[in-house]
């Protein structure tokens, strides 16, 4: 099967030998790269109009092996290294749709808190079908009261003999409308993280309401507001132990921030290899556009910022696969890649001028889609002061 053209990529696609990749790694970004251009490139822009894709993408993922990486090999996971995690990310960035990529990885925060600290039933029954794509995972933790401030969620859940009784709203879920397995984060004890425990909670509930939000960006991504109103739930559904699911939650940040790094990063890419094509193919005032130096200067900068941000992954990707729990440095990363994307998806969209602007342009829907990234999983401010503490600032 014919692959995409090449951009002619100033981080060239040949690579020399690599401490971080070996053939593994490349055979998984070939595979990745395959379905990327079979399965996406030719309808994302239809996608994400419709602001929604088919439910069987989940299914395809998990044929080509995509929705697997990380989870235990006894419930239908691929322990692996977080090298491939970065390729899968980089290479998803491709066709450019965030809101594609936010939803068909939602299982990536909303499951590991049950593989990690799930009961033994949960993880038999719910992990092959989630990871198989059959099944729809979503993390619920975010508030309309309190956004970063996790420790201070509101929603409750009662204990009633054998069962808890939920009331509360999320904001800002992924896959919030139609997932089929929810975890959420609920005050089951006093105020601050040490009364908060997680439950999963099944979308046909009585009682558990959902609303579809519109949004800036990722419009192929369901997000919604989720309610719930007296949703009683068995006790059997209790992620770990009850007024622990602080840790639940704490688990996953790490990956979920060094992920959305390489998202980002991997979006950055493609607007500076946009940038570079747009450049060598328009023609002004008799020349074409990359003659200019100004130009030249403006895709060396984005070349320069996008280096550093793949050289700090790598090397926090390497530290993490030794066990090491680098936060305060992913913090920084996150930051960094984040605001390297903002950066080169404005400088794209300078160079690409009006055509940049046009909806079916990958920049535009990039340029769209910045502000989510030094949001979600942490805003900037917050990853700030993260690292200062842990700095001991």
């Amino acid at each position: 099967m014919a692959t995409a053209p090449q951009l002619n990529p100033a981080i060239p696609e040949t690579r020399p030998p690599s401490p971080f990749y070996g053939e593994e790694h490349e055979a998984f970004r070939n595979t990745v790269r395959r379905f990327v251009d079979r399965e996406i490139m030719p309808h994302v822009d239809q996608w994400d109009e419709a602001e929604e894709f088919p439910r069987e993408l989940y299914r395809k993922a998990s044929a080509a092996g995509l929705m697997q990486l990380g989870f235990p090999e006894e419930y239908g996971g691929v322990p692996t290294d977080p090298f491939f995690g970065i390729i899968k990310s980089e290479e998803l960035a491709r066709h450019g749709s965030g809101g594609v990529n936010a939803s068909l990885n939602s299982h990536t925060i909303g499951s590991p808190p049950i593989a990690a600290l799930g009961p033994e039933w949960m993880k038999r029954e719910l992990l092959p079908q989630i990871l198989a794509g059959e099944k729809i995972s979503a993390l619920a933790i975010t508030e309309p009261s309190g956004g970063s401030d996790v420790a201070n969620l509101r929603t409750t859940a009662r204990r009633e003999g054998d069962e808890y009784v939920v009331n509360g709203q999320k904001m800002f879920i992924t896959s919030g409308v139609r997932a089929d397995y929810y975890t959420v984060a609920v005050r089951t004890g006093g105020p601050g993280a040490s009364g908060v425990s997680l439950l999963m909670i099944e979308r046909d509930r009585p009682g558990f309401g959902r609303t579809k939000l519109r949004k800036m960006g990722w419009w192929a991504s369901d997000t919604a507001q989720l309610f719930f109103d007296d949703v009683r739930v068995p006790v059997r559904n209790l992620i770990g132990t009850e007024n622990k699911g602080f840790i639940g939650i704490m688990l996953n940040f790490n990956q979920e921030r060094l992920g959305m790094a390489a998202g980002a990063y991997g979006y950055a890419k493609v607007c500076l290899d946009e940038a570079i094509a747009y450049a060598r193919e328009r023609h002004t005032f008799g020349k074409p556009l990359i003659a200019n130096q100004v130009v030249r200067h403006r895709l060396v900068d984005m070349a320069m910022r996008i280096n550093a941000v793949k050289s700090t992954l790598e090397l926090l990707a390497w530290r993490v696969g030794q066990g090491e729990k680098p936060v305060a440095e992913i913090a920084m990363l996150k930051n960094l890649a984040t605001t390297t994307m903002e950066y080169c998806a404005n400088e794209a969209m300078q160079v690409l001028g009006g055509a940049g602007y046009l909806r079916g342009s990958k920049v535009e829907r990039i340029y769209r889609e910045t502000k989510v990234m030094s949001i979600g999983g942490g805003s900037l401010e917050i990853m700030k002061d993260l690292a200062a503490r842990q700095m001991g600032l």
